[in-house]
């Protein structure tokens, strides 16, 4: 079995006893380093209030890393458009394209990307909470890209940029079937957040085949798994360092948004062992368990890239996790076809 491209999703977390600086310089150097390692994409997030997340504004932190790297493809995982007007989003992206040609990835999503209460101080309506409006809003944003579809959208009236030569790669991310239908109703890659840990990977898999359409960006379904992986030296390292990560993961379900604490401290809170207990499909070991792991997902997936996240309090244990994955799951530094 062949085995797909490699890339890598950043929330930019932040530790418990550090500072927004501190993770915003983490993920730069995962950046650099992901690049060195040849993996194909570096994503970050949009996520919004929240005491665990540094990164709140993708366009201004893609704009940072572009500017540091030299080849890999950077992007949003994902901008989440109800968020934000059309326009807006073009014009951040158009300009970002034009500053690093063909190296820029548009990720989108549906979600708030934050609770409720945080969302309506960001939307400034009650009427504006829901995302009923998300499938034309992103038919203006593509039309205002350059990938026109039909006639009527924003693109008759306004300019993302005054004189585009290059288009960056649309993508929509989505955790659920309405998600993976709309994208390949559109004949777009689609990402699914597996990482999320919430189920229904493969059924959402089979409405995007089922419904995609090709389409002037692309002629067949390309699909990009996510997955949550920390690689160590070995198994009993791995699991020490994922600690934190079930322990943040059983939190968030029930609200609790704290900083990342560190395997020692994660170790002794109460409900450590009912995150450890509870199911996952998280992938922790040495390379060559998790290897084993990824081949079975893309296995069962027919995943066409897979990018994976590393939840870990030691930037240290990131880099060496990146590393060990690659040596064990040789990462092409050829980027593979943009269009088909």
């Amino acid at each position: 079995m062949s085995r797909p491209p490699l890339s890598v999703l950043d929330l930019a977390v932040v530790n418990a006893g550090s500072t927004t600086a501190d993770a915003l310089a983490a993920t730069t150097a995962l950046a650099l380093w992901a690049e060195e390692l040849g993996y194909h994409r570096f994503w970050v997030a949009e996520h919004h209030n929240m005491p665990l997340v540094a990164s709140t504004t993708p366009p201004v932190l893609m704009a940072h890393l572009a500017a540091r790297t030299s080849r890999i493809r950077i992007g949003s995982g994902g901008i989440m458009l109800p968020n934000h007007a059309p326009l807006i989003v073009a014009e951040h992206v158009a300009a970002l394209e034009a500053l690093h040609p063909g190296r820029i990835d548009l990720g989108l999503g549906r979600a708030p990307g934050t609770n409720q209460e945080t969302a309506l101080a960001i939307r400034r309506s009650p009427s504006l909470l829901g995302a009923e409006d998300f499938p034309g809003d992103l038919r203006d944003l593509m039309g205002l890209l350059g990938d026109v579809r039909g006639r009527g959208g924003l693109w008759e009236h306004f300019a993302a940029t005054p004189a585009a030569t290059s288009s960056p790669q649309i993508l929509l991310l989505g955790s659920s079937g309405f998600s993976a239908e709309l994208a390949g109703r559109l004949g777009l890659r689609f990402v699914f957040a597996h990482h999320f840990d919430q189920g229904g990977t493969l059924e959402a898999l089979d409405l995007y085949r089922d419904a995609f359409q090709p389409s002037p960006v692309l002629e067949r379904p390309h699909l990009i798994v996510t997955a949550n992986v920390l690689v160590a030296d070995t198994d009993e390292d791995a699991d020490r360092e994922a600690g934190p990560g079930r322990l943040m993961s059983y939190r968030i379900r029930s609200g609790r948004f704290g900083p990342l604490l560190s395997p020692a401290t994660a170790a002794t809170q109460p409900d450590m062992a009912l995150a450890r207990a509870a199911p996952t499909n998280r992938i922790t070991g040495s390379a060559t368990t998790a290897t084993a792991q990824l081949d079975a997902l893309v296995a069962v997936t027919a995943a066409d890239e897979l990018m994976v996240t590393t939840v870990a309090h030691d930037p240290a244990v990131r880099l060496r996790g990146l590393k060990l994955l690659a040596a064990a799951w040789p990462v092409s530094r050829d980027a593979p076809p943009t269009t088909s």
